[in-house]
């Protein structure tokens, strides 16, 4: 064998040596979180909390405040963990949801009730529709909730520089069933425009007057009216501040 030919032997042993210590990285693996992590385990991991409540809130007070104390958690950047574990999720639907709050959104991609308001799974009854109307849909929904699911608040969000709102305000041609969503919005734009704003007033002005009247929308239906009446439900009107994040209360 010459020269040329035993260096190229040499070089071939070689690079399988180095092939087969590759195979067998010393490196370490990855370690791979399991689906069924406890809260207890992410908690201890993270270092931060891992989000609870009582299975069962039955007070409109006590369902507003989680609500209220979950917003500023996410205003202030301090969220907490979810546990969205296989074990978390087969006991909801093992035992089924308990719900503490519906929340009647707006469905833009802006404004997610879950995670504006640092819930997890199970807690909140979410309904979202452009301009956070009401119709026979939403309403049926809502009823629901109220009536085979107990729940004991109702919150329509709404938010600043609504889109819907302000397609019912400049007006114009509307293709589609888009029009059904601005004849629900129309009737503040005339009560707000009669107050002579214009601009941005005018249309946050609307936003505000479509909120409420989607929540006396609400209160006119027998089966929520009757809960009312019996102090199980509240039914408010809110409003979601995009930038800043926080959620506020209207009157």
């Amino acid at each position: 064998m010459n020269r040329s030919s035993s260096y190229i032997c040499v070089t071939l042993l070689g690079l399988l040596i180095l092939l087969s210590g590759c195979h067998r990285s010393s490196f370490p693996t990855p370690a791979i979180p399991s689906a069924d992590t406890n809260s207890a385990s992410v908690q201890a991991t993270s270092g931060i909390p891992v989000y609870q409540r009582k299975e069962k809130v039955t007070t409109p007070e006590a369902a507003m405040e989680l609500l209220l104390e979950g917003n500023q958690r996410f205003k202030s950047g301090t969220v907490l963990n979810k546990d969205i574990s296989i074990t978390r999720r087969t006991d909801l639907l093992r035992n089924g949801q308990h719900p503490f709050a519906v929340i009647v959104s707006c469905s833009d991609s802006r404004v997610p009730p879950e995670m504006l308001f640092d819930q997890a799974l199970g807690d909140l009854f979410v309904i979202r529709v452009a301009g956070n109307v009401i119709t026979p849909v939403e309403l049926g929904s809502v009823e629901y909730a109220v009536e085979h699911l107990k729940v004991p608040l109702v919150v329509v969000l709404g938010h600043e520089s609504c889109g819907a709102v302000t397609a019912a305000v400049e007006g114009g041609e509307t293709k589609g069933s888009i029009s059904a969503v601005i004849a629900k919005i129309t009737p503040s734009v005339i009560q707000a425009k009669s107050d002579n704003l214009a601009g941005n007033p005018l249309i946050e002005q609307c936003v505000n007057l479509n909120i409420q009247s989607s929540v006396l929308d609400l209160k006119k239906s027998p089966i929520l009216k009757e809960a009312l009446e019996k102090k199980q439900l509240q039914i408010i009107g809110s409003k979601y501040d995009l930038d800043e994040g926080g959620v506020s209360i209207l009157n």
